[in-house]
């Protein structure tokens, strides 16, 4: 007999498990009789919550179910993101910084202008001749206005946010509007079905609750894919060396301060500090490797950045794991979030995943038992191939900086260096990182973020070798005056970062 997907039970709560069952709810119609969908969350297990910054993804996901822009800002103390700032990385001198921002090049599906950029003698970086978006951020503005309607943008943004509020605006919207079956309640058992799927897990208070599907958001106990079926975890630490961050919740001195548009990144002798401005706080953390820190000089790096006010502060200590499952989807169990793997938090990496892999299982829910092998193992190419190439990405940042600390000297050792990334830098020494380069459905970073981080950390494409194919200069040229022109007009109309939030909180944005 065919066995027909009817339940979906997610364990484990925070985000990931809110956005997991928010997106199959919405998608398949749980409150009105579709799919159902419970999530049983414990009451005695806290959440991590410091994923505080997102992707522009994280604006298509709030619209698939159903939670407008206005009352996400006002509930989560979110503040808009329009890329990152990378400070002190290739040098570490004081005016060492470049960008990567969340808008492609100008012209990139048309022409590509590094070529250009490179050969014209400059001072100017890649991202400020290419895109206007750096200019914007520098100067601390919004990337829209109070008349834009939500989700739509002057220029691409994201958001940063409070984890732990944006958890519970997710958990209030999937029960109240989506039909979302809440057990709060902690898992004692899981049980076995004759064929090795999971047939139900047994709760503390509920007794048993069965499904078809079961979707593991435990966190790092990995309660169902790791402890239940053994699926491995592949330790990256060897090519990711950060193994430890200590974070804190800054709040501003005045309720007017700015509010930086952008996470700051900024290098350190063992590791880098993430700098993420909320509404009400700034979230801050020093991400270090305890092989080149110990936790005394990683709390005095961190104190220097901050300042004195740190010391009434509570500063939380978190291990970092580099790495990922072999497997994410093991018979009818896939794992989302933290319980299928864990990365520093360089390019908001965590939140982007987990919407990833909440949209393939809602996109693709498998209608029945009998096909869901075949959609497991998609998910398992999809999600490996995922996972390497941000660990690719990550170890970029590193691996072409100059600074002479031990731990960036570490870093810059091949044999820390995947094959992979070694021969895509062999390849871009004489050419351009293209699309052509990055053939998969399943590209997390496009070539225009390797562009911005190549060329802003330094690195030089040899021009001569493919001159011959740069038969396009004026239209090279009417596009770096274009990007001229976009900056001028962002500056003259683009109000303050603050000034824009605080119109939020009073007026909203125009409903789509």
């Amino acid at each position: 007999m065919v066995t027909p997907i009817q339940s979906v039970v997610v364990v484990g709560g925070g985000t990931a498990g809110w956005i997991t069952a928010a997106r199959i709810a919405a998608r398949h119609n749980t409150r009105a009789g579709g799919v159902r969908v419970t999530l049983i969350e414990s009451p005695t297990i806290p959440t991590i919550g410091v994923g505080e910054g997102t992707w522009p993804t994280m604006r298509n996901t709030l619209l698939k179910i159903g939670i407008g822009e206005t009352q996400f800002i006002r509930e989560c103390d979110a503040a808009f993101k329009q890329g990152a700032k990378f400070a002190r990385w290739v040098t570490g001198d004081t005016g060492d910084f470049y960008y990567h921002p969340l808008m492609l090049p100008q012209g990139f599906t048309k022409i590509g202008l590094a070529p250009y950029w490179h050969r014209d003698a400059h001072e100017r970086s890649f991202s400020s001749a290419v895109c206007f978006q750096e200019a914007v951020c520098e100067h601390g503005l919004a990337p829209k206005l109070i008349t834009t309607p939500e989700y739509a943008g002057v220029a691409n943004y994201a958001y940063h946010l409070n984890a732990g509020k944006f958890a519970e605006l997710l958990r209030r919207h999937c029960v109240d509007q989506l039909g979302v079956r809440h057990v709060l309640d902690d898992v004692t058992a899981v049980n076995a079905a004759p064929n090795g799927d999971i047939a139900s897990v047994t709760t503390a208070a509920n007794g048993v609750i069965g499904g078809e599907l079961f979707v593991d958001c435990t966190g790092f106990s990995a309660l169902l894919i790791g402890k239940h079926f053994g699926v491995p975890f592949i330790d990256r630490n060897d090519v990711l060396f950060a193994d430890n961050a200590l974070a804190v919740q800054v709040p501003y001195e005045d309720a007017n301060a700015p509010v930086a548009c952008h996470t700051i990144s900024t290098a350190q002798a063992g590791g880098w500090i993430w700098d993420i401005g909320l509404q009400s706080r700034r979230g801050v953390g020093y991400v270090y490797s305890s092989r080149h820190a110990d936790h005394d000089a990683a709390m005095k790096t961190l104190r220097d950045y901050v300042g004195s006010r740190i010391d009434g502060l509570n500063v939380r200590r978190i291990s970092i794991r580099s790495g990922h499952r072999r497997l994410f989807w093991q018979n009818n169990c896939v794992a989302v979030g933290l319980s299928a793997g864990f990365l520093e938090p360089l390019e908001a990496s965590a939140l982007v995943l987990v919407e990833l892999s909440a949209e393939m299982i809602s996109e693709q829910l498998p209608p029945c038992r009998e096909v869901m092998d075949v959609l497991a193992k998609r998910f398992n190419h999809a999600f490996t191939y995922r996972w390497d190439r941000i660990i690719d990405f990550l170890k970029l940042h590193y691996l072409l900086s100059r600074r002479e600390e031990a731990f960036w000297r570490d870093n810059r050792d091949p044999v820390g260096v995947p094959d992979s990334l070694k021969e895509q830098l062999d390849l871009w020494r004489y050419c351009v990182p293209g699309n052509q380069d990055f053939t998969s459905n399943h590209e997390v970073f496009p070539a225009a973020s390797y562009q911005y981080v190549l060329y802003g950390m330094g690195f030089r494409t040899d021009t001569r070798f493919i001159a011959q194919t740069m038969t396009h200069a004026d239209h090279a040229r009417e596009q770096f005056q274009q990007n001229d022109r976009a900056i001028r007009q962002a500056l003259a109309t683009l109000p303050p970062h603050r000034e824009l939030l605080q119109k939020v909180q009073r007026y909203g944005f125009q409903t789509v």
